[in-house]
């Protein structure tokens, strides 16, 4: 996580919120906490009426986040709309068929740059398979990815969604690249 390298976790936000942006009571799912910047981007673009579930598995960067002393996120965490669980993002998908019609997930570098190899479940077929059934009937998926990835491009097509990609710029116009999958139903 960096502060100096944002822009990739903004245009998440961005590609995932922007089609379901004017669906009356959208909720939408954020898987990874960070440092915010996916959460504010999303609150930015989302309606008054929206919902946005949080799922964070470290205690400590919800801390973080709350703690105003940092000036991270305590406005957005605090906004009526959002809804923090400490959690595993595996977890709440399977809990919640249907419930979302958008799910951003941000979790470790992406489906081969893993730093946490637990969290490897969420992009093979088990979790593409929850996050599949936890959207609702056009939603969006999107993947934050550290790198390009045609394998799990090509899983996510097996689940019969249509997956485009986007390369974004970690400081918008200079820095290196990440990937951005994004899956509709």
């Amino acid at each position: 996580m960096s502060t100096r390298r944002s822009h990739s976790e903004v245009e998440l936000a961005d590609v995932a919120c922007s089609p379901i942006a004017a669906r009356a009571g959208a909720h939408v799912l954020i898987g990874g906490l960070g440092l915010g910047f996916t959460l504010r981007a999303a609150l930015r673009v989302l309606g008054p009426d929206a919902r946005v579930t949080v799922a964070e598995i470290v205690q400590e960067v919800i801390d973080w986040n709350s703690n105003p002393e940092w000036g991270l996120s305590v406005d957005a965490l605090g906004d009526p709309r959002v809804t923090v669980r400490h959690a595993d993002v595996l977890d709440v998908l399977r809990d919640s068929v249907a419930a979302f019609d958008a799910i951003m997930l941000d979790v470790d570098n992406g489906a081969e740059a893993m730093v946490t190899a637990k969290n490897s479940a969420l992009y093979r077929e088990t979790g593409i398979r929850a996050a599949v059934a936890a959207l609702r009937p056009g939603g969006v998926l999107a993947y934050w990815s550290a790198v390009a990835d045609a394998p799990f491009v090509k899983a996510l097509k097996g689940f019969g969604l249509t997956v485009t990609t986007q390369r974004s710029r970690a400081h918008g116009s200079t820095g290196p690249y990440h990937e951005i999958i994004v899956a509709r139903r």
